[in-house]
Formats: C-alpha cells, sequence, structure tokens
C-alpha cells in the first residue's frame, strides 16, 4: 500500500503479513479521497476510521493534514503497526484496541467522517447495527458523514440514511448521512 497525496505522497508502507487484513486498493482509496475533497477541507476533520487494519486511511487522512484521527480495531498487532507507522511518520493517530460495535455502542466521541472497513463477510444485519449506532449515538458532526467500504455483492442501499454508493473494482462505497 502507499500514500497517494500529501507529506508522504507516493511513501509506501509494508504491513507484517500476519496481520489479518485487506487493505483499500490505491485506486478506491484514491476515488475516495476525490470524493471527500469535494465536500470538506480535509486539514479541519475530525475522522474516525473503524477496523482500522493496517491503518491504510487513516495514514491517508493524516498525510493530506488531519490532526484528529481514530483508529480502532479489535486486533492487537494492527493497533500496534498503527501506534509504531504512525510515530514514525509523524501523524498524531489514536488507537484504540476495540471491538468496533463495543465502541460505538459507547459513543465517546463525533466525527465529521466516520469510514468503516470490516470484513467483506460481515453480515448485512452488522452493517445495519454500524449504521444505526452511528445515527442513534449522533456521532457525526453537522453536515458529516458514514462512508462503508464493502463487497461488490453487499448491497446497502434500503439502509436508512443511505445516500448513493460508488463501485471501484471489488469495492464499494456507501455513504450516509
Amino acid at each position: 500500500m502507499r500514500i497517494i497525496s500529501g507529506t508522504h505522497k507516493g511513501r509506501r508502507i509494508t504491513a507484517p503479513s500476519k496481520l489479518p487484513v485487506r487493505p483499500t486498493t490505491d485506486m478506491a482509496k484514491e476515488a475516495l479521497f476525490n470524493i471527500l475533497n469535494n465536500d470538506y477541507h480535509i486539514s479541519t476533520v475530525k475522522v474516525l476510521d473503524l477496523f482500522s487494519g493496517t491503518g491504510n486511511i487513516a495514514y491517508e487522512f493524516a498525510a493530506r493534514g488531519a490532526v484528529d484521527i481514530t483508529a480502532v480495531d479489535a486486533n492487537y498487532d494492527c493497533v500496534k503497526f498503527i501506534k509504531k507507522t504512525s510515530s514514525e511518520l509523524n501523524f498524531t493517530i489514536t488507537t484504540i484496541k476495540s471491538d468496533v460495535f463495543k465502541y460505538l455502542e459507547k459513543a465517546p466521541i463525533k466525527a465529521d467522517i466516520i469510514f468503516g472497513d470490516p470484513p467483506y463477510n460481515l453480515d448485512k444485519a452488522d452493517f445495519s447495527k454500524i449504521v444505526s449506532l452511528v445515527f442513534e449515538k449522533e456521532m457525526l458532526l453537522e453536515q458529516g458523514q458514514l462512508v462503508l467500504e464493502h463487497s461488490k455483492h453487499t448491497d446497502l442501499s434500503d439502509l436508512e440514511n443511505f445516500r448513493e454508493s460508488r463501485k471501484y473494482g471489488s469495492s464499494v462505497f456507501s455513504f450516509f448521512e
């Protein structure tokens, strides 16, 4: 994986092979940030990255100037890798080791952008639970949005607060507001 733009543009980051992750492809990530750049000044947003994995999305936000980023993942090695990498890159990413659903139930923070990249085999009911918790707990700041990455075989268009989806290869980003 690599950082597409910003302070570390072009920098490759190699995650340990033992991490149970599927990083967002560079093509899909670039498309996502082109969309977000139309709605936000990235340097001013507060970001919550759920199912962070390698931290790929969090690093991209940080490289583009965002300084209030929280990355949540249940895997200890993923959290450790994000801490190590963000320190090496001089990024201010807060890492939290937690089950995402338990974290959302506590609703400890509000964000402009909440990004979630759960396992592609996640049950649709769990996707629905993520959306419900984010909106019930009012975790989005004004004009904020939830973005969920998922397989092209999963359709989230019938979930409440759905705005649109965009497909890039085998990945889809669904936007909720």
